[in-house]
């Protein structure tokens, strides 16, 4: 492997976990880093196995953003972390256990615009069931209006 395909890998994994400027941040960084080691003396090949491969490197590179809090694309399905620690507390302030769930916002978008569709399409069918209903309630009101108005 070559320097151009470990930076192609390496680019194809971030990509899938962090957004597009920390995909360019951290594949400068290694093009930089490469290149300096190549000017200090070493071989391409030697540096590239020093940094193994680069799946594992980009998934070590995305876990370390997790854990810090800075994977906003993430392109996973949802990201699961073990919750622990004092901070991790309940509603009555127990300390709670298990597992804690964090959703990607375009996830928690996505969900909250089925939810609204599902509303819209609800409302909308009642609407449709009890217009003839509706109609008729109208119709009367309008006709007795009439009627009152004939009277007099």
């Amino acid at each position: 492997m070559n320097k151009s395909e470990f930076i192609e890998k390496l680019q194809r994994v971030l990509a899938g976990g962090l957004d597009s400027a920390q995909v360019a941040e951290n594949v400068r960084y290694y093009q930089e880093y490469i290149d300096s080691e190549v000017r200090r003396g070493r071989s391409e090949r030697e540096v590239l196995d020093q940094l193994g491969d680069p799946r594992l490197l980009a998934k070590s590179i995305i876990e370390a953003n997790k854990r810090a809090g800075a994977s906003y694309g993430s392109n996973l399905e949802y990201d699961e972390e073990i919750a622990a620690g004092p901070q991790n507390t309940g509603w009555d302030g127990a300390e709670a256990s298990g597992r804690k769930i964090v959703m990607p916002g375009w996830l928690i978008m996505l969900i909250i615009t089925v939810v609204v569709l599902l509303i819209i399409g609800v409302a909308t069918a009642l609407l449709s069931f009890f217009a003839p209903a509706i109609f008729v309630v109208l119709a009367v009101i309008l006709i007795v209006k009439i009627f009152q108005n004939y009277i007099r």
